[in-house]
């Protein structure tokens, strides 16, 4: 997946189909002068459906489309005919999509399972046809009923990747490299902040061909839940994440100050995502000898930590372990 495709966030105007008139008719027959209502019902405006796809990563394929209308409902006709349904329009998004009110920011929905679907805007009821209002003492009714109006809005859709392991870290601390050789996902790297610019997504083997989704979450400087750096945007895919792994690289002047200014940023975004299961990785520890690591375990965090090196495939078995124990499962 190119990284310009990677799309998670749109706006969308929708509408629903009107309901379809119900019919006035009155039967007339050669012999048959007065026969009475024969009016049909109206036909269902069709429903704007959103359906979960658990192939899609992004929300690319609804980016330019601005404007979605179902189609209005068929009249009834004469002979009890009833018009024809509106055509549904089904918008199908990945797993992870939540839908919100532009306005009120309200969130409406969320769309987590394969095939789920969820009515985004109910197509009007058809109107009754006059057969419908045939009494005792009003045997020739000549009205009948409108179909109901449409619906439409804007609404908003955001994407929050679904995976067992967010990586969190500043930029540069080794996630995309980690990601890359654990798994078969290429995210882009080099020796640079903000190498990584959308999220990305691998799938991790561990032993007896069990497995978990890791995703590569773009780096996190301080101030990011002000809006600083790559900002608000990709911290919002954390809060699905089973569990969070902190990548603090051994050069760091203060291990144990990195990670807490990562924590502190998750807190001020969403207090919530401190309830998560935390492993701590020193990367890049290829770097250090056995005394210098035993230096730097007296001021490390309470939390589970592994030392690893992506480079000289250090402590990837171990790191497997802490995260498979962190899930639970």
């Amino acid at each position: 997946m190119a990284q310009s495709n990677f799309i998670d966030y749109v706006k969308i105007f929708t509408r629903s189909g009107n309901g379809g008139s119900g019919s006035s008719h009155m039967r007339r027959e050669k012999y048959i002068a007065k026969g009475g209502p024969d009016g049909g019902d109206g036909g269902r405006g069709g429903h704007i459906i959103l359906r979960g796809n658990e192939q899609m990563w992004t929300l690319l394929h609804l980016k330019y489309k601005k404007h979605v209308f179902a189609e209005d409902g068929g009249s009834g006709s004469d002979g009890l005919k009833t018009g024809s349904d509106g055509g549904d329009v089904v918008l199908e998004v990945p797993l992870g999509t939540v839908i919100k009110d532009p306005e009120t920011f309200e969130e409406l929905f969320e769309i987590t399972e394969h095939n789920q679907e969820y009515i985004l805007m109910k197509g009007g009821m058809g109107g009754l046809g006059n057969n419908n209002f045939k009494t005792s003492t009003n045997q020739a009714p000549r009205y009948s009923q409108p179909g109901e109006e449409s619906i439409e809005g804007w609404r908003v859709f955001e994407l929050k990747l679904l995976a067992d392991v967010g990586l969190v870290g500043f930029p540069n601390a080794g996630k995309s490299t980690l990601l890359s050789v654990v798994s078969e996902a290429k995210p882009k790297i080099a020796d640079y902040a903000f190498t990584t610019l959308v999220p990305n997504l691998g799938i991790v083997s561990y032993r007896d061909n069990r497995s978990f989704v890791m995703a590569d979450i773009p780096g996190i400087i301080e101030g990011a839940s002000e809006g600083k750096g790559l900002g608000l945007r990709f911290l919002r895919h954390i809060e699905r994440n089973s569990m969070l792994l902190f990548l603090v690289p051994a050069d760091s002047e203060d291990i144990n100050k990195e990670y807490n200014i990562l924590v502190n940023e998750l807190k001020l975004y969403n207090p919530e995502l401190l309830d998560k299961q935390r492993v701590l990785a020193i990367s890049k520890s290829d770097m250090l000898d056995d005394e210098l690591k035993d230096e730097i375990k007296h001021d490390l965090p309470d939390v589970p930590y592994v030392f690893i090196s992506s480079v000289a495939q250090v402590g990837l078995n171990e790191v497997k372990d802490l995260i498979w124990k962190a899930l639970g499962q």
